[in-house]
């Protein structure tokens, strides 16, 4: 079994499309609308045909209840992986605000920015990573 596709709430898809493309640095997967409804997707260039994050509208009451908590909380709706965790932050923090720079915590490097369509995201790289790249 897989993890193939995550889903995201957020309050604009085109905001968030362009946030996560021109921003995080994703590229667009899937964009198909029917009706009222569009189906979009972004993946990581490294694994384009890896797992998919879902950009679903919040206009659910029950996802939209759910997305502001977390945020009030300080809790990222989504965690992304990166092998250096200062180099997203230098490539991002003129297009993002971050609420948390990179951070050491225990076993990782962590930074949180608002994806500007009502989450907090997490960037994170484990020391492992860092422990591995430094002896290549």
């Amino acid at each position: 079994m897989k993890i193939k596709l995550a889903t995201i709430y957020v309050d604009d898809l085109d905001k968030a499309l362009r946030f996560y493309t021109e921003v995080a640095g994703f590229v667009k997967k899937t964009d198909v609308s029917q009706g009222g409804y569009r189906w979009l997707t972004v993946a990581s260039p490294e694994e384009p045909d890896g797992t998919e994050l879902h950009l679903e509208r919040n206009d659910n009451p029950a996802a939209k209840a759910y997305q502001q908590a977390l945020f009030e909380q300080g809790q990222p709706a989504a965690m992304f992986y990166t092998d250096d965790v200062k180099r997203d932050y230098e490539r991002m923090k003129d297009a993002a605000e971050f609420k948390m720079p990179p951070t050491k915590v225990t076993g990782s490097t962590i930074a949180q920015a608002n994806d500007t369509c009502g989450n907090l995201i997490q960037i994170t790289q484990l020391d492992r990573v860092r422990s591995e790249a430094g002896r290549r």
